[in-house]
C-alpha cells in the first residue's frame, strides 16, 4: 500500500524512502512563551542581555572550533556566558521509545549543529542553575528509551560522530582486542562516547538506535540519536537541523530531507505576542501548484561548501544597506577557505546577527549618522542594560529610523522590518528607547576574532517574519516575508 503524507498528517506513519508528500508541518514553540505574562521592563532587559551574551559565545565558540573534539585541558579562568532566562530559543517535541510507552522530550531546534540528543538518566548536569528549560518543565531526565540500542563503532554514524574517525581506531577506543580490530570482526562492540561541544557548553553522550516519534504524525524506526548522562551548562537537549549525516532532516525519507523551512513569529521579547506557534515544514514542496502562486516569492542565496564544518549552512553576505546608501560587507564574509574561515551560517539557534568588526563598525556608524540626523538622541543607559549598541530614545510613532537590508550573493536582497534590527522597549527610567538588534562579533574582548571559522552568523530574530527554507537537494537558502501565523492556517488545512 502506498502511503501519502499532507502537509499535516494524522495517525502514525512509517518513513520509507517510496513515501511521497509535499511536506509535514509541525509547531515550534518558543521558550518565552513559558513567562507569560511577565512583559516588565526587568525582564526584558534581562533577556536582551542573556541573549546578546549567549549570540556572543555561540558565535565565539565556532570561531575557535568548538564542536566535536577530545576535551581540552581546563584553562586557569574560564567564562561561560549563560543564559539567565528564557527567550532566544524555538523548541521541537518529540516523542521516544515504543508506541504503549512513548515519552515526549522538547528539544532546541538548531541548524548549526548536527546531532540529536536529550538527558538520559542517570544524568549530571554541571553549571546548569537558571539555565532555561522549554515550558518551565523541569521533570527528571528519562532513562534510555527501553527499546534503543547502542550501535556499533563499525556503524558509518560512530566514525560520522567522531569526526571521520577511522574505524580502527573506534574499535580501539572501544577496547576491542587487536584481532578483532584486525579481523574486522568488532562490530559487536558499542561505539565509544562523544564528546560535543556547543559555544556555551557541552556534553558527553552514548550514540543509540530507536523509534523516535515526529509529534503525533510520524515515526522513524531506527533513528540514531544521543543519549547524554553529562553535560556543561546543557540541560536541554538539542534537535541539530545542519547538514551532517546525524541530523535530524538527514535520517528521514528522501522525500523529507532534502528542503524544509520554518516561519518564526515575531515576539520582540514579549510573551503575549506568542500565542501562537511557529510552523515548521519538513519536506517543503517546490512545486509552485501545491504551495499556491502566492507562497513562490522566495529570494535564493547559493550554500557555500565548507570543508571542515559541512554541516553548517554558510552563504555570502556581500552588502548591507542603511538607509540609501549601500556598505560592502567584508571579503571574507563573502567565501569559504579551505580551512572553514568565513562566510556567514545560517542558525536558529543564535539570537542576534553576528558581523565581523568592521563591517559592523560602518553598519553602526552609519546607522549612528542616520539617526542623528534624524535627531534622535542615544540612550547610553540602554546599552549598558541590554549589550546592544547603538541605542535611542525612540518612540514606536517615530517613522525616522533608517531601513536596514541585507544583500546576499545571487541578487538575493532581504530588507528587514524595522522590528526584526530595531526594536523599541522601556527603559529603566521608563522612557521608550530602542536598539540596534545587530552584534559585533569582537565585541569587547580582544581575542574575539581570533581561531578563524564562521566570520558572521544569521541570528533568528533578524529571521522573524520570514519563511527560511533550506533547499539542501539545489544548494540553496532562500527567504520570503510571510505572516507565519497565517502560513500556519494556510498549511493546517490542507
Amino acid at each position: 500500500m502506498r502511503l501519502q503524507l499532507c502537509f499535516l498528517c494524522f495517525g502514525l506513519l512509517l518513513v520509507s524512502s517510496s513515501l511521497q508528500c509535499h511536506g509535514l508541518l509541525l509547531p515550534l514553540t518558543n521558550t518565552l512563551s513559558s513567562l507569560r505574562p511577565a512583559n516588565d521592563t526587568a525582564t526584558i532587559h534581562r533577556l536582551l542581555r542573556s541573549s546578546s551574551l549567549r549570540s556572543a559565545a555561540r558565535h565565539r565558540g565556532r570561531r575557535h572550533g568548538t564542536r566535536r573534539a577530545p576535551p581540552p585541558p581546563p584553562p586557569r579562568h574560564r567564562q561561560l556566558s549563560l543564559p539567565l532566562a528564557p527567550g532566544s530559543d524555538y523548541t521541537l517535541s518529540l516523542s521516544v521509545g515504543p508506541p504503549s510507552t512513548a515519552s515526549s522530550v522538547s528539544l532546541f531546534l538548531d541548524t548549526g549543529s548536527d546531532l540529536v540528543w536529550f538527558p538520559c538518566a542517570p544524568f549530571t548536569c554541571m553549571l546548569c542553575e537558571g539555565k532555561a528549560t522549554p515550558g518551565g518543565n523541569h521533570s527528571s531526565p528519562l532513562p534510555p528509551p527501553i527499546d534503543s540500542r547502542r550501535i556499533s563503532c563499525a556503524s558509518p554514524l560512530c566514525s560520522a560522530a567522531h569526526s571521520s574517525a577511522p574505524t580502527s581506531d573506534l574499535c580501539a577506543a572501544a577496547r576491542c582486542p587487536l584481532d578483532a580490530i584486525e579481523t574486522d570482526s568488532c562490530a559487536s562492540h558499542a561505539c565509544p562516547p562523544l564528546y560535543y561541544a556547543y559555544g556555551d557548553g557541552s556534553l558527553v553522550a552514548n550514540l543509540r538506535r530507536g523509534r523516535v516519534g515526529l509529534a503525533a504524525s510520524m515515526a522513524v524506526e531506527n533513528f540514531t540519536f544521543a543519549c547524554a548522562h553529562t553535560a556543561l551548562a546543557e540541560p536541554v537537549g538539542v534537535a541539530g537541523f545542519g547538514r551532517g549525516p546525524l541530523s535530524l532532516p538527514a535520517q528521514l525519507a528522501p522525500s523529507l530531507s532534502g528542503r524544509f523551512s520554518y516561519c518564526l513569529v515575531a515576539h520582540s521579547f514579549r510573551a503575549d505576542r506568542l500565542i501562537r506557534s511557529s510552523p515548521l515544514i519538513l519536506g517543503r514542496s517546490t512545486d509552485a501548484a501545491a504551495i499556491g502562486a502566492s507562497e513562490t516569492d522566495f529570494v535564493y542565496t547559493p550554500l557555500l561548501h565548507n570543508p571542515k564544518h559541512p554541516y553548517f549552512y554558510s552563504v555570502a553576505l556581500e552588502a548591507v544597506s542603511v538607509g540609501g546608501k549601500r556598505i560592502q560587507a567584508q571579503p571574507e564574509l563573502g567565501d569559504v577557505d579551505r580551512d572553514g574561515n568565513g562566510g556567514m551560517v545560517v542558525d536558529s539557534g543564535t539570537t542576534f546577527t553576528m558581523l565581523p568588526s568592521d563591517t559592523f563598525a560602518r553598519v553602526a556608524d552609519e546607522f549612528a549618522r542616520a539617526m542623528a540626523a534624524a535627531r534622535f538622541t542615544r540612550a547610553e543607559g540602554a546599552e549598558a542594560q541590554t549589550g546592544l549598541a547603538p541605542c535611542y530614545h525612540y518612540s514606536p510613532s517615530d517613522r525616522a529610523v533608517p531601513p536596514v537590508a541585507l544583500h546576499f550573493r545571487g541578487n538575493a536582497t532581504v530588507a528587514l522590518p524595522r522590528r526584526n534590527y530595531f526594536m523599541g522597549f522601556k527603559s529603566e527610567e521608563g522612557r521608550s528607547v530602542g536598539c540596534l538588534m545587530l552584534m559585533n562579533v569582537g565585541g569587547n574582548n580582544d581575542d574575539g576574532e581570533d581561531g578563524g571559522g564562521p566570520a558572521g552568523t544569521l541570528g533568528n530574530f533578524q529571521q522573524q517574519g520570514f519563511e527560511v527554507v533550506y533547499d539542501v537537494d539545489a544548494g540553496r537558502v532562500g527567504f520570503a516575508r510571510r505572516r507565519c501565523t497565517d502560513l500556519w492556517d494556510t498549511l493546517s488545512r490542507r
